[in-house]
């Protein structure tokens, strides 16, 4: 005897909202489901796994596109993981150059707040160092 999920089961299996679960059934990421006599969405273990397997990898930061390839090649369990490093690889730079922006970032604002002496706003260094310079 097969399981039956809903949505609503499924969605909280996965902490994922419901409709969520529908934009991943339209994008292709998800299969779409058999249904119920009643016309009701039946979901199955399979569909469990994979949404599991989204949500972990969107919770890690990987972008639509790279889990759609991600589970693609997870499909073809013979093949070398060398594309998925690579992949994988690509994720890791683009978050180490986010991690390099919010810290020239960050000192930049501790700079600016550094700066102010706390005195009135006409001489705020921060109002100062955000305002526009006209040439």
């Amino acid at each position: 005897m097969t399981t039956h999920l809903t949505i609503g089961e499924l969605a909280r299996g996965t902490g994922t909202k419901v409709e969520t679960v529908r934009f991943y059934e339209k994008s292709g990421l998800l299969p779409a489901p058999g249904r119920t006599a009643g016309n009701y969405r039946a979901y199955g273990p399979s569909h469990l796994s994979r949404l599991s397997f989204i949500r972990r990898s969107r919770d890690l930061g990987f972008s639509l596109d790279q889990v759609r390839e991600l589970l693609d090649l997870a499909d073809e369990r013979d093949r070398s993981c060398e594309a998925i490093d690579a992949i994988a690889k690509a994720h890791l730079a683009e978050v180490e150059r986010k991690i390099a922006d919010l810290t020239a970032l960050r000192q930049e604002l501790d700079r600016m707040i550094t700066q102010c002496g706390c005195g009135t706003v006409a001489d705020c260094r921060i109002i100062d160092a955000l305002s526009p310079r006209v040439a």
